[in-house]
């Protein structure tokens, strides 16, 4: 926190506890009219939806649509690619040697590594015109969902409060929405399963149990571990429902409640059973399993101890898999204290800041609070289960965000009713850090407004290559069909990728090929024969595309390439 913002809050803090009724007609005006609206709670949801896109929409003139650059981005894409045409996935391609890339298996078929949901979207977003549309559309479900969800556990006027700080922070600003990332299909997915629940509870209708079973469905293929972390104590919540009401002599709902529920639960087993069958070959084995298998050193989560690395001949791959990814986590417990205390700064900053940490303090309340004390275990268990993997992004959280949305509002209730020896503080304080909160979020808006390209709450390595971008548009122009070679500069930054195709490589416009050192090109060309060829010389200052140019072969290259293509640890 900066000097200046520390004296913000200080002085507003204080001038809050002494001067509690400060503005106080005029706030309670603005209250009572908030209230209002929010208890029409059907139409709450419709401006919500509705509103997210229309805010996105209106900064489109000054924050336009998100170019992909991260190796996940493109992996997704890909996946979405090929869910648009039809296919969960393309038989291994004969030159995959030269079209390798980060997070797309290449056996036993073309494939990303991620489960599907994030691509269905953005495959629907390619079938209405750009993957972005559904990033929009998935991003206004999940406020819509938040809203929703919030109003089966706390006040409709908090529901709203709490739904448009976050929309306003997370919703439209940040990477959930502005890349092709994801975030906001699983935390979408996870708020029909927590709103879903006091609904069947209380009124047992087959609407709350289909809408359930949605969720934990579109969980299964998202985030599938923190899914199934989050819905472990809802199973456990309504078993214990069931026996009670079977004890009390009461029928079970079984049309109305368990037959959706079984339904869908089927079907997820069915679908992830099909999908890993196409994917993989094998039922039982997911294509992130392959792909750790076959590329990483370090291991998902915590416990277990690195492997050797795999030594790739590929440059690019042997910087990354057997450089960058080491060097992420060595096993120790020294190291494992730097990733506990990462994640703990990294979700911070991202989903709070530091004026909605100040609730927190009234956890203590809540903790006594039996409405909501259910949430509260959830978000403890979802927050071990992100402990113990090693790698974390705020996405990775994105199941227990409705959960813990609800904790925090919860906590600003408690604390608005604190007093002291009874003289009233607690409203001035929560007023206070709601109108920091929105102040804040009208300066990141300014901010994302002025640096269209930077994210204001991720504050992590975006790589921009825009070459690549721009070269893509200047050959699609170009009649005809086109493969780029593309050759790296030995201090490459790994995190800026240019080799990614399309699902149906053999037939799409451009196709993406990377050099190797002592890597005959001649299979490649031979088999692109048809094909316009283009070099790109990655680094350089403007990154030209030419025409290629073949180089002699020097009888050391040759040698080295016999040695390469003989050798044992060589990853074709």
């Amino acid at each position: 926190m900066f000097p200046e913002t520390r004296l913000v809050l200080i002085v507003s803090l204080i001038v809050a506890c002494l001067l509690p009724l400060l503005g106080d007609r005029y706030f309670r005006l603005v209250e009572q009219k908030f209230t209002k609206f929010a208890q029409r709670r059907t139409a709450a949801l419709v401006v919500m939806f509705f509103g997210t896109i229309a805010v996105r929409l209106a900064l489109l003139l000054k924050i336009p649509v998100p170019v992909p650059f991260v190796h996940d981005e493109f992996a997704y894409l890909v996946q979405a690619d090929m869910f648009a045409h039809g296919h969960l996935a393309y038989p291994a391609h004969p030159m995959a040697r030269y079209l390798e890339t980060f997070y797309v298996n290449f056996t036993p078929t073309y494939s990303s590594m991620y489960p599907p949901a994030q691509a269905a979207v953005l495959a629907l977003g390619q079938l209405l015109g750009n993957p972005w549309i559904g990033v929009l559309l998935s991003s206004a479900a999940m406020c819509t969902a938040m809203l929703w969800m919030l109003q089966a556990w706390i006040p409709a006027q908090w529901a709203l409060l709490g739904t448009i700080l976050f929309t306003l922070r997370i919703g439209i600003l940040s990477y959930w929405m502005n890349s092709y990332w994801g975030g906001a299909v699983a935390a979408a997915a996870a708020a029909l399963v927590l709103g879903a629940l006091p609904r069947i509870i209380k009124h047992q209708h087959w609407r709350d149990g289909l809408l359930m079973g949605i969720g934990a469905f579109v969980l299964a293929n998202s985030r599938p571990l923190e899914g199934v972390i989050l819905c472990i104590p809802v199973a456990v919540v309504m078993f214990v429902w069931l026996v009670k009401r079977r004890r009390s002599g009461r029928t079970l709902p079984v049309r109305s409640v368990m037959t959706p529920i079984a339904a869908l639960l089927t079907l997820t087993v069915g679908f992830t059973l099909y999908y890993n069958w196409r994917v993989t070959t094998n039922p039982f084995v997911v294509p992130h399993a392959i792909y750790i298998k076959e590329y990483m050193s370090v291991l998902p989560f915590m416990w277990m101890k690195p492997l050797p690395v795999k030594n790739f001949s590929n440059p690019q791959f042997h910087a990354f898999f057997d450089g960058w990814v080491p060097e992420q986590y060595n096993g120790t417990w020294a190291d494992a204290k730097r990733i506990t205390l990462s994640k703990i700064w990294a979700f911070r900053h991202f989903f709070l800041g530091w004026y909605l940490c100040l609730p927190l303090l009234a956890i203590p309340w809540v903790v006594r609070d039996g409405r909501v004390r259910f949430l509260l275990i959830a978000v403890v268990m979802c927050g071990v289960g992100l402990l113990a993997v090693v790698w974390f992004l705020p996405h990775y959280a994105a199941p227990m965000i409705p959960a813990f949305l609800a904790v925090l509002i919860q906590c600003l209730r408690h604390m608005k009713q604190w007093k002291i020896r009874g003289y009233v503080i607690g409203e001035g304080f929560c007023r206070v850090i709601v109108l920091l909160a929105l102040a804040v979020s009208m300066r990141d808006f300014r901010y994302a407004i002025h640096y269209p390209f930077e994210q204001p709450l991720f504050d992590h390595w975006q790589p921009h290559n825009w070459p690549r971008a721009e070269i893509t548009e200047e050959l699609q122009k170009e009649p005809g069909e086109h493969l780029v070679l593309v050759r790296y500069p030995a201090d490459h930054d790994i995190h800026m990728e240019w080799v990614y195709n399309a699902a149906d490589i053999d037939r799409a416009k451009i196709v993406w090929a990377r050099e190797m050192p002592g890597v005959d090109l001649g299979p490649l060309l031979s088999y692109y024969r048809n094909r316009k060829v283009w070099e790109v010389e990655t680094d350089s200052d403007d990154v030209p595309v030419s025409p290629y140019v073949p180089k002699k072969t020097t009888a050391a290259e040759t040698t080295s390439e016999l040695v390469d293509s003989k050798g044992e640890n060589v990853h074709e």
